[in-house]
């Protein structure tokens, strides 16, 4: 069976005086008429019209941005910097500290490697800090999540990958160059898939292939804080932390599926533990390079990775949540298109962008590869590697997330995408594995049962793992533990309720009882507090049914009349709270009212 690695419109406000249609006021001296003012509008219907007005904008946005996209062509490559999961540096016997067991990224049974928590400067050698005489020195053992990576991405792995020294001067960088690796980067013409479920826009299709340069190693740079209005202090531990880092073809044109890329990259990353944390922790960056072209306009345009044709492009860097990506896209694409149609030119240059901004920002004039003085590292020797470790890691990787997505809607478990992708998604794969182990005991529970019985009891665990275990953490604000709710005790309470030996209503009142401690096991908890169901006979149900309808004639009139069906579900709920606790079936209460109300 497939499992993943455990890795670890503006509100308005009014102010009300009383209504006063006339009235008049005297003072010792002279009367006063005033009069309320014509162009007051009443609350309800004020805001209708801001409801409306708010629409109406978003469609003008959209015939704005559908016109706009007819006109002008976006074009957006990808830069991912990722922070490998590894116990020491790149270049330096320096150990990188080990965060909590069953980290984020890491094999069962490792730790998370991290050191942002750390006392600033505390894990620093001295080649990280550019020490005269002391020279780098490769750890073999940062290459497997790299190479790990490289295989998920379907890269080609090169036999031999070199170091450059890239060259500019910036504090957070000691030795006044990075390593990294531009000519002969280690992985090369890798691509990914992006599917609709992956929530590319929907002018893209089904399905959008973005094919990767290359993947390449680097070392991150130092991390920086500044204290204005001129002191900056700089923490070295970061320093030399083993990236890697993914470039991407310029083949996406719509900034929602530029998101869903960077999303689904780290969702990859993320599932073969090539990688300590995501976005929201830091441990993953994106730069994205944009550019707009008039279609059908080819003079003057520039080249980017080998694809000619193009606008000229501006980078926006250091972006650290999908919603920024997909945010500073649309201010670039904009911000250009206006320069453009007022007969300006497009600089190449760095912008910034920051969280709830609408504009992006220059940082500096594009630096070329001229001006970054690539050349190979005297220091660094090549690196070799064997086809052996490459098919031992290919063997052993664990399942991607659209083979788990495939597995999960396919015959074996039925799930909807809707609930097969938040459970991919969620607690870095614990609550799949929950899930799974939820099923493989429903399974042994129910053996003899068929293949159409066990697809039931799989959508059934997945409904109540998702939302009725997930709605408990949701209200009582804790994190997921597979030990609040034993996966045996949620198997038998489903068991319980698909074999109707319990309501609905009663495995909700046992699945928070168990939640809140409570565990015994659930065939003992449900006879001891006698909640098995008794079921009701037609009379009682009728008894029950009469006496509702008797004591709301009003609204039997309106589910007759005006056909408001929708109201028998508050019928079915005053009979589950007049009936005797965990006897009344909904479906049945149901059906009796539809006979007596809707066929009498």
């Amino acid at each position: 069976m497939l499992r993943p690695w455990r890795v670890s419109g503006a509100f308005r406000f009014y102010s009300y005086r009383p209504l006063i249609r006339s009235a008049q006021f005297f003072d010792s001296s002279r009367a006063l008429q005033t009069s309320v003012p014509t162009d007051r509008v009443p609350l309800r219907k004020q805001l209708k019209q801001d409801a409306k007005g708010l629409k109406a904008q978003k469609k003008l946005r959209k015939e704005a941005e559908e016109a706009s996209r007819q006109k002008w062509e976006l074009t957006v490559g990808v830069e991912i910097h990722a922070q490998l999961d590894t116990e020491t540096k790149l270049f330096s016997r320096q150990s990188i500290p080990i965060a909590d067991e069953g980290g984020f990224g890491s094999p069962p049974g490792t730790g998370a490697a991290t050191s942002t928590s750390d006392i600033p400067n505390s894990n620093v050698s001295l080649f990280d800090l550019a020490f005269p005489g002391s020279q780098p020195e490769f750890q073999a053992a940062t290459l497997l999540p790299a190479l790990r990576a490289a295989i998920a991405l379907k890269c080609q792995i090169q036999p031999v990958s070199r170091f450059d020294r890239k060259h500019y001067f910036y504090q957070d960088q000691p030795a006044g160059y990075q390593i990294t690796q531009y000519y002969e980067p280690f992985a090369r013409h890798g691509y990914v898939d992006l599917f609709d479920y992956d929530g590319i826009a929907p002018e893209d299709g089904d399905r959008v292939r973005v094919d990767i340069k290359q993947v390449q190693l680097e070392q991150d740079t130092a991390k920086s804080q500044e204290y204005p209005p001129s002191t900056q202090l700089l923490d070295f531990n970061r320093v030399s932390h083993p990236l890697i880092e993914i470039i991407t073809m310029p083949q996406i044109h719509t900034p929602a599926t530029a998101a869903a890329c960077v999303r689904k990259l780290q969702a990859i990353l993320q599932s073969c533990g090539a990688v300590t944390t995501g976005m929201e922790l830091g441990g993953l960056r994106a730069d994205v390079n944009v550019s707009i072209r008039r279609r059908g306009e080819t003079a003057e345009l520039c080249q980017y990775n080998g694809v000619s044709g193009l606008g000229q492009r501006t980078e926006i860097k250091n972006l650290s949540s999908f919603k920024a990506v997909e945010d500073a896209i649309i201010a670039e694409k904009n911000r250009q298109i206006a320069v453009l149609e007022s007969g300006g030119v497009v600089e190449g240059e760095t912008r910034g962008w920051t969280i709830g901004s609408t504009e992006t920002r220059k940082l500096r004039g594009k630096e070329g590869a001229v001006d970054y003085r690539y050349m190979p590292d005297p220091d660094i020797p090549p690196l070799r590697i064997g086809e052996d470790l490459i098919s031992q890691l290919s063997g052993d990787l664990p399942a991607s997330p659209d083979s788990l997505v495939a597995l999960l809607v396919g015959p074996e478990y039925g799930l909807p995408i809707d609930d097969a992708k938040p459970l991919i998604e969620l607690d870095d794969g614990a609550r799949l594995e929950y899930y799974q182990d939820v099923v493989d005991i429903l399974r042994e529970i129910q053996v003899d049962s068929n293949a159409q019985i066990h697809a039931t009891l799989a959508r059934m665990a997945g409904n109540w793992v998702l939302h009725e275990l997930g709605g408990l953490l949701t209200k009582t604000d804790r994190a997921w533990d597979a030990d609040i709710v034993p996966a045996q005790s949620l198997a038998h309470l489903v068991d319980q309720l698909q074999q109707k030996r319990i309501t609905g209503s009663t495995a909700k009142l046992v699945l928070a009882s168990v939640f809140d401690g409570d565990r015994r096991p659930i065939p003992q908890l449900l006879e001891e507090d006698g909640l098995l169901l008794r079921p009701l006979s037609r009379e009682e149900y009728v008894a029950l049914a009469e006496a509702a309808i008797a004591l709301n004639p009003q609204m039997v009139e309106q589910i007759r009349q005006k056909n408001q069906r929708g109201k028998l579900g508050w019928f079915v709920g005053q009979m589950m709270r007049t009936g005797e606790k965990g006897r009344v079936e909904a479906p049945k209460a149901e059906e009796i009212l539809r006979e007596l109300i809707l066929e009498k």
